[in-house]
């Protein structure tokens, strides 16, 4: 597990209400505690290496920046997906899609729910324009920062 990954954990742990977090794999073990305001009071990761003793080593929290469409190289912009989790393109299963490829979208449209323990969020947009490419697949895993729609601001 690489400094990315466990500072994209300390994220969303911090954006998730829970007040301790302990995972452990095969060589990795993390325990994030937060405090009652949702900031990451402690973070311990401790990684053993084969035949070596087990390391430690704090990880500094970092705000986790809200959902900023950023631009790409054309004039599309890219909306982001804000937390780890999974992508639910519609309410639920008997209800229809939030949006579609060509359909516009307001400022505050929701366009998506992210389900993160056990917690569906509301991905809403950050600007107007059209949908013109749906990135991830209904039912996916996504990370965060991770872009899900193209949107035509135009």
């Amino acid at each position: 597990m690489d400094l990315k990954e466990i500072q994209n954990l300390i994220k969303f742990v911090a954006n998730s209400g829970v007040a301790e977090v302990k995972l452990e794999m095969d060589d990795v073990k993390i325990t994030i505690r937060t405090t009652l305001e949702g900031n990451v009071a402690e973070t311990t990761y401790v990684q053993q290496m084969p035949q070596q003793p087990a390391i430690q080593q704090q990880v500094a929290p970092v705000a986790a920046p809200l959902q900023v469409p950023v631009v790409e190289n054309s004039h599309y912009v890219t909306i982001k997906s804000p937390i780890i989790g999974t992508f639910y393109r519609k309410p639920s299963p008997d209800k229809p899609m939030f949006v579609e490829v060509g359909k516009t979208i307001a400022k505050g449209d929701v366009l998506c729910v992210i389900e993160a323990m056990k917690l569906f969020n509301e991905i809403e947009s950050e600007i107007s324009g059209k949908i013109v490419k749906i990135l991830v697949d209904d039912m996916s895993p996504v990370e965060f920062d991770q872009p899900l729609f193209l949107v035509d601001p135009s």
